[in-house]
């Protein structure tokens, strides 16, 4: 598979371009949203920003599980236009607060809040859209390629906030991530109707929430997905946060230098989104895997002594855990019935952004009380612990075998049967070289 297989459908294009865009914005509005809170309204407090992180991402625990419903129901392009719009209005609003020297702390957490409505209603249809842009077989390619979007918007937006912080102060950064929404409400307006994949809709009926919470508890696979990721998003995933404490108490940097660690973890990021986009099958061992070099990765970074050191660290980090958030996502997206696709998708959501209010108080705790680096390496041990536990429950429940091959040296991850499947096979090369050797014989 080509890594960028789906830039050949016209709609996909259109969204691919127009999510960048917008992407950059948003990346800029987190930058600066807790520049914001860390230096100006409060004496650099890693809980007051963890707080602001956690009101951003509490309400996906409230409203995903209703918006992965209104996934399988409504018309997702309508639906999405929709949040674009609510997004860019809230991004205006809390602009003009700032540049006009009004915005308080609750303000931020009001904003935040409001934001994480909108965004808890967006993240399930905007990850099922994307089936409706291209065909089946190029669902994983279209995954990989929409984490790549994001991983380079990621790359710009951190550095761009944080010379415009310097610059123009973050107000001006809101604003202009008012603007950006409307990239991607141009690129839905604009798309080839006739040419979209109509996906099986839900009818109307009771029990819709809970046919879903039924479905993923009797697929062990996305149960153990969940448990890896919403582990390792609760400790691991605050790259914001814990970035900020180091920047700005560990290293005694400004605001440029903090959003310039975040463009160079957007580097192994982007890395790991393309190489995702080739990948035509991901699996849950890869899930497993790539959370335990999150985990290996997270810990040295912990320790790097100077600003340079840790700035180079972040690159093996973000390629460890954007693997794992694609693999995860694509995994799951690729196995699901598509008429439940909605609802698993929310109650993903839930586990992998819901996780966030828990871990980012919790973290800011402990960078305040224990220091910057430990606030990195609660993340790095919960990391390690959990899929170390994955890997041990996954070998007794589905009884895989690992193999290791030291002709070719890699690791082999086999389930019961592909085991028989390679006894087969040997039975059968065993059976061909006997009816040879008789052959030869006579």
């Amino acid at each position: 598979m080509s890594t960028f297989d789906s830039l050949r459908y016209f709609n996909y294009r259109l969204w691919f371009a127009g999510a960048l865009v917008a992407n950059v914005g948003t990346w800029m509005q987190r930058v600066a949203q807790d520049w914001l809170v860390l230096t100006v309204l409060t004496s650099e407090s890693g809980v007051a920003v963890g707080v602001t992180t956690a009101l951003q991402f509490a309400p996906v625990l409230v409203l995903s599980a209703w918006a992965g419903l209104l996934a399988d129901r409504v018309d997702r392009r309508k639906l999405l236009v929709a949040t674009q719009v609510g997004q860019g209005v809230l991004a205006a609003g809390l602009g003009v607060l700032v540049l006009g020297g009004h915005a308080q702390l609750w303000h931020v957490y009001l904003f935040a809040g409001l934001l994480g409505c909108v965004s808890a209603i967006d993240a399930p249809v905007r990850q099922t859209f994307v089936a409706e842009l291209v065909p089946p077989e190029k669902l994983s390619n279209a995954v990989g390629l929409n984490s790549a979007s994001f991983n380079a918007a990621r790359l710009i937006g951190p550095g761009v906030a944080g010379l415009l912080i310097a610059w123009v102060g973050p107000g001006w950064v809101f604003v202009i991530n008012a603007v950006t929404f409307g990239a991607t409400i141009l690129a839905l307006t604009g798309m080839r109707s006739r040419e979209l994949r109509s996906m099986p809709s839900a009818p109307r009926a009771k029990g819709q929430i809970r046919d879903g919470i039924r479905y993923v508890r009797n697929r062990s696979d996305i149960l153990v997905i969940m448990v890896v990721v919403g582990v390792v998003s609760t400790f691991g995933l605050n790259f914001q946060l814990t970035s900020a404490l180091m920047a700005r108490t560990e290293f005694g940097k400004g605001a440029g230098e903090y959003g310039i660690l975040g463009s160079v973890l957007a580097i192994g990021s982007l890395t790991g989104a393309l190489l995702a986009a080739r990948r035509e099958r991901p699996r849950v061992r890869l899930v497993i895997g790539s959370a335990f070099a999150f985990g290996i990765t997270t810990g040295v970074m912990a320790l790097m002594p100077t600003y340079v050191s840790f700035a180079i660290a972040c690159i093996p980090v973000g390629l460890a855990s954007l693997t794992m958030m694609t693999a995860a996502n694509a995994t799951i997206q690729m196995t699901t019935e598509p008429a439940m696709r909605g609802r698993v998708m929310a109650l993903y959501m839930i586990v992998f952004l819901g996780a966030t209010p828990v871990g980012s108080p919790i973290v800011g705790w402990v960078g305040e009380e224990l220091g910057a680096r430990w606030s990195i390496g609660i993340g790095s041990i919960s990391a390690l612990l959990v899929s170390a536990g994955a890997a041990l429950w996954a070998r007794r429940a589905w009884d895989v075998q690992v193999r290791y091959h030291l002709s070719r040296p890699h690791l082999e991850v086999l389930h019961p049967a592909q085991v028989e499947g390679v006894r087969e096979s040997a039975a059968r090369r065993v059976g061909a070289q006997d009816a040879a050797d008789r052959a030869s014989a006579a």
